[in-house]
């Protein structure tokens, strides 16, 4: 069996990209590549070599237009030297395989703004919602309740149950939809994977500080239609071990942390599906 292999691309101003590639070889993956983003235009590093694409937490390019714009802007229109194709190819290229992205706070944005999600009709490069400023006016810093849809397609959130606790850590992570219909659709669809909520998962809120952004309908994480892309604010990578949750010396917890789940069903399904 060929190995299973993950890539985490950095520069730019990202970060989090040494705990994204450590998150991947314990949820299962047999090789992690972290490459900075030069290295993909200049073929040194071609993504069609993996099977999961991970875009990570950061301040790409100091969120000078907005968070992520600029690197949207160059992924869409940058070529791979000596190839005679662009970028963007890559990344249909990557998503027509049936591989398996995740963006993470910046990366969301990232892929948003690509217009990679929703995805809707099989469009990846349409934007139709976005992240923009918190309602509070100011970066935020704190640990959410999320509430998972079980009825979501997402590769993903498979089988984690009714939520899970996870930081954030942004200035800009409030959920729009261009219409009303884009809200509709990815409701009706339940692309909406993760919603802020209560320590009892019972109930999406719109209240301040448990939803730190005042993202529409309380949306803190989107999928597409195929469940193999998706993109959260909140960070997967910065809870993978109990040691990092913010009561641990004084609850018992499991030794693996919530966010561990998302990159162990990233493996099981390439392993099953693409390896």
């Amino acid at each position: 069996m060929k190995k299973t292999r993950a890539i985490v691309i950095t520069g730019n101003g990202t970060n989090c990209e040494m705990e994204a590639a450590h998150a991947c070889r314990l949820g299962g993956f047999d090789e992690v590549v972290i490459a900075h983003i030069a290295e993909i235009l200049s073929g040194e590093v071609r993504l069609d070599d993996f099977h999961f694409l991970n875009l990570t937490g950061g301040f790409l390019d100091g969120d000078d237009l907005g968070s992520a714009k600029a690197q949207a802007n160059r992924l869409k229109h940058a070529g791979v030297a000596g190839s005679g194709e662009k970028l963007v190819e890559q990344f249909s290229r990557f998503i027509s395989a049936g591989k398996l992205i995740l963006g993470v706070c910046n990366g969301f944005q990232l892929m948003v703004k690509m217009g990679m999600l929703p995805g809707f009709d099989g469009d990846y490069l349409a934007q139709s919602v976005t992240l923009t400023h918190n309602d509070c006016g100011r970066f935020q810093d704190r640990w959410t309740y999320l509430k998972c849809d079980p009825a979501s397609p997402s590769v993903f959130t498979a089988g984690i149950g009714k939520g899970i606790y996870l930081p954030v850590r942004h200035g800009e992570g409030k959920f729009l939809c261009d219409t009303a219909e884009t809200l509709e659709r990815i409701e009706s669809g339940h692309l909406a994977v993760l919603k802020y909520s209560g320590p009892d998962y019972a109930e999406a809120t719109m209240e301040f500080p448990a939803n730190p952004n005042g993202a529409q309908n309380a949306v803190a994480a989107l999928c597409d239609p195929s469940g193999r892309l998706m993109g959260l604010m909140p960070h997967p990578e910065a809870f993978v071990h109990y040691t990092q949750h913010p009561r641990w010396t004084r609850e018992q917890l499991p030794e693996q942390g919530d966010g561990l789940m998302l990159y162990k069903n990233a493996a099981e399904y390439v392993r099953n599906n693409l390896v």
